[in-house]
């Protein structure tokens, strides 16, 4: 098989016998071979970037045969669109002219113009390994798994081998509110198979819907893989882009003009391309879009991005998309095995008249799944598939069962599993589960060697009452701590008890460390990462709680938290409870009532075990919490109010990066002991914590009011991408800039008063004065595709016993 034009081979392009179900695919040097099969008179060829074209048989000469095919330049290159010295000019230019002219107009053929707008979507998303062949680094894999051949199939996008080990198939329908606003998307079926469902599938189909957005060209930008990239029909798309008419061609029997587009830098976030639009339409119709990345874009990991899109004009003139085809090639790593992702929606039935089932619209989520969507049957899927599907996607679940059934594979995922979970499954449809298993062992400088075991039961034991407990045990201090809860969901939980939407009644009692001024966002306090601090730590007390918490979560991210908390805190000798009169306390009490509010509209996130990790920030947060603990109830030593208010948000700036913006403050109404006043987040870790400061001490400062901000600009690249060689390393910039402002007020100020506790000595604990504590940071990230450096220093309060004014922090960064 070879180029009509260049007579060089054309690898892996699809053989297909017309009448039979018979195909064969050329290697990498474009050779094949076939048995004729009796009736079947003709081939049809196949691959990207070339014809598809029909050869017939009986004019074939026997033996050795060359087949010539035609190039059709679907893909774009950087120099197909942009010659080399090129002196390109906006002024006078009629491509441009003719993008402002799409670009006005585009809301003329808005579907959300209608009153309401429904329509039915068939949603594939398949995953695969790339280019896998026995031809490659993978010839091992066939010797182990010599099945596999048996399910290699075809990219329709690169004409490749590719074998699917995961596919997502979900049917909806989708409904449009105009007044009041609302979008609702009613799924009737969902089928998943794959050597992925080892993890939560619902957490991972949230990251997959995420990072391959359904793609709005008509949107100023277009969110993909977690960045966000200049469409061509964007405000700014005159400035970012170059735009040339190249073309008028018939697609579907309609005349259209062929704009193709290109970035002025081809390393930011942007796209090569070309729209095709009726020609003498007065709303400038977009009937088809192409694009992919340019080669040299700043994007971890991925080798190519395609995307095609079909539209058809309704007889209202709105335009209505039919087919939305989004593929990915990636690799971790350059020359091993490459990954292949391919999200392809189709879509029909599309109405403009009020849903025959209105009341979809009084469903507080804005996804309702049908009781019955994960059982339909074989004949569902067959006549609710609106596009097609191979053989290979739909047989990928034998694929997994012939996998599992070999040894070195089955206990490979097993590993896999408590990696990726964190626990340790204790059976097939596993009733308790054992981990954190990164929390087996860590250090700090009060316990020494800390060990620790713990575990929780599942949904298979109840799916209502769930327990979870642990053990742990310190070298040094030689205590053993524990902690254990009991939790009563009023809905039934899949498999463990913080599935979201959360709505139960916990009881737990606990005896542990209490690390002052050091909690973790995102992770566990003895995490075996967090072991090694740049000074001693040995701001911990020990502390003994038990709780009786109602939590209830709503659908639109609302949630509410409450309860009852009884503390015992215990003096350890580097913190020791002496109130001014010079009395020794061991210990003292405190119980509190607790409320908090928390509303997070459009928040996604992962959901493990034990922790929710954000898929992205673009949500808003809001929070407000107080807590009351009154005298004498429950041996309460002290009246004490907190309330703290909180709130944080993302903001882009298209294809130039974002800013994360945290704002924070707090007041302790009534005199408490320094325990329960306001003490900021340290980090004494090397790494990168979110919501911490890099450089403070723990317990360096004490209020009982302050405001806190914490801004991170994350640049993309911004202005490394314009600087020559430094952007063939493809970095990114990253500015932080955080502080706090607070006040001790003389009723909270242990000098001031005899009765509270004394600052520990060995805090060092200082007052602040009129100005704020800031630090400030600058980082390059994208290191090696995976690691992230800032260095920090401190603007203010450089003179404070023990402190770091500057310093080093790293962190694993993976981002595309």
């Amino acid at each position: 098989m070879v180029d009509s034009l260049t007579n060089n081979p054309v690898p892996y392009v699809a053989i297909y016998l017309n009448g039979s179900k018979n195909g064969v695919l050329a290697d990498e040097n474009g050779t094949f071979k076939f048995n004729y099969e009796a009736g079947c008179d003709t081939i049809t060829t196949s691959v990207m970037g070339y014809a598809s074209k029909r050869f017939v048989l009986s004019k074939l000469n026997a033996g050795k045969l060359t087949l010539k095919i035609t190039p059709t330049g679907i893909r774009l290159n950087e120099i197909l669109v942009k010659p080399q010295k090129e002196k390109y000019s906006k002024k006078n230019n009629p491509a441009v002219l003719f993008i402002e002219k799409i670009i006005s107009r585009q809301h003329l053929t808005d579907p959300l113009n209608n009153d309401n707008y429904n329509y039915e979507k068939y949603e594939r998303i398949t995953f695969a390994l790339n280019n896998f062949t026995e031809h490659t680094q993978n010839d091992w894999m066939f010797k182990k798994f010599p099945f596999l051949k048996d399910y290699i199939d075809t990219s329709d996008i690169s004409g490749k081998p590719i074998l699917n080990v995961s596919i997502k198939e979900k049917v909806s329908n989708v409904h449009y509110r105009k007044e009041p606003k609302a979008q609702k998307e009613h799924v009737s079926g969902i089928k998943r198979a794959g050597i992925d469902d080892i993890t939560s599938q619902e957490s991972l189909q949230v990251f997959i819907d995420d990072v391959l957005r359904e793609i709005d060209i008509y949107e100023n930008d277009i969110t993909i893989l977690g960045n966000k990239f200049v469409s061509p029909l964007s405000r700014i798309a005159t400035n970012f882009y170059k735009f040339y008419l190249t073309d008028t061609l018939l697609i579907d029997g309609d005349s259209c003009i062929e704009l193709s587009f290109a970035p002025h830098n081809p390393q930011t976030f942007s796209f090569i391309g070309r729209l095709y639009v009726l020609k003498n339409d007065s709303s400038m119709f977009i009937k088809r879009v192409r694009m992919n990345i340019p080669p040299s874009i700043n994007l971890n990991f991925i080798d190519n991005l395609y995307i095609k899109q079909e539209f058809k004009k309704a007889s209202n003139g709105t335009r209505i998309k039919i087919k939305d085809d989004l593929t990915i090639e990636a690799s971790l790593i350059p020359g091993t095995q490459g990954m292949y992702a391919r999200r392809n929606t189709s879509y029909r039935n599309h109405s403009f008249e009020i849903p025959p089932n209105n009341i979809v619209f009084n469903y507080p989520q804005d996804v309702i799944i049908h009781d019955d969507a994960y059982n339909k049957d074989d004949y569902f899927w067959d006549i609710k598939r609106i596009s097609t599907i191979s053989n290979a996607e739909n047989n990928v679940s034998d694929l997994v069962t012939k996998l599992r059934s070999v040894p070195i594979y089955y206990w490979a995922e097993k590993i896999i599993r408590v990696i990726v979970s964190g626990y340790i499954h204790t059976s097939k449809n596993s009733k308790f589960d054992i981990g954190p298993v990164n929390s087996f062992v860590s250090y700090n400088d009060l316990e020494g060697v800390r060990f620790r075991t713990g575990g929780l039961t599942t949904a298979n034991l109840n799916k209502r009452l769930f327990a979870r407990g642990y053990v742990a045990y310190g070298t040094k201090d030689g205590k053993l701590k524990y902690g254990g809860e009991l939790e009563y969901s009023f809905h039934d939980k899949k498999y463990h008890s913080k599935e979201f939407p959360m709505h139960s009644l916990k009881l737990s009692h606990s005896y542990d460390i209490n690390m002052l001024g050091q909690q973790y966002m995102f992770t566990n306090s003895d995490n075996v990462f967090l072991s090694l601090k740049r000074q001693v730590n040995r701001q911990i007390i020990y502390e003994r709680t038990s709780r009786l918490e109602y939590v209830l979560e709503f659908h639109n991210n609302f949630s509410i938290e409450s309860g009852i908390t009884h503390n015992r805190e215990e003096a350890t000798k580097y913190m020791p409870f002496i109130n001014g009169y010079g009395d020794n306390f061991t210990h003292y009490n405190q119980t509190s009532f607790n409320i908090k509010l928390r509303f997070a509209p459009g928040e996604k996130f992962y959901q493990t075990k034990t922790k929710r990790y954000p898929v992205n920030f673009d949500a808003p947060i809001f929070i407000i919490s107080h807590s009351f603990s009154p005298t004498n109830f429950l041996g309460g030593m002290h009246t004490i109010n907190k309330t703290e208010i909180s709130a944080q948000k993302r903001f882009w700036f298209s294809a130039f990066g974002y800013t994360d913006i945290i704002l924070r403050a707090g007041h302790v109404w009534d005199q408490a002991p320094y325990p329960n006043l306001l003490i900021p987040n340290a980090n004494l870790s090397y790494t990168i914590q979110p919501e911490s400061y890099a450089l403070m001490n723990p317990m360096e400062f004490i209020n009982d009011s302050y405001a806190s901000w914490d801004l991170t600009y994350y640049a993309n690249g911004a202005i490394l991408n314009y600087i020559p060689l430094i952007k063939k390393l493809k970095l990114r910039e990253i500015f932080t800039f955080r502080g706090l402002y607070g006040h001790l007020s003389e009723k909270n100020n242990p000098l001031y008063n005899n009765n509270l506790f004394r600052f520990p000595a060995i805090a060092h604990t200082c007052n602040m004065s009129s100005k704020p504590y800031i630090e400030m940071g600058i980082g390059i990230e994208n290191i090696l595709k995976i690691l992230r450096i800032d260095y920090v220093w401190r603007l203010t309060y450089k003179n404070t016993h023990n402190i770091d004014k500057h310093g080093i922090r790293i962190a694993l960064h993976f981002k595309f």
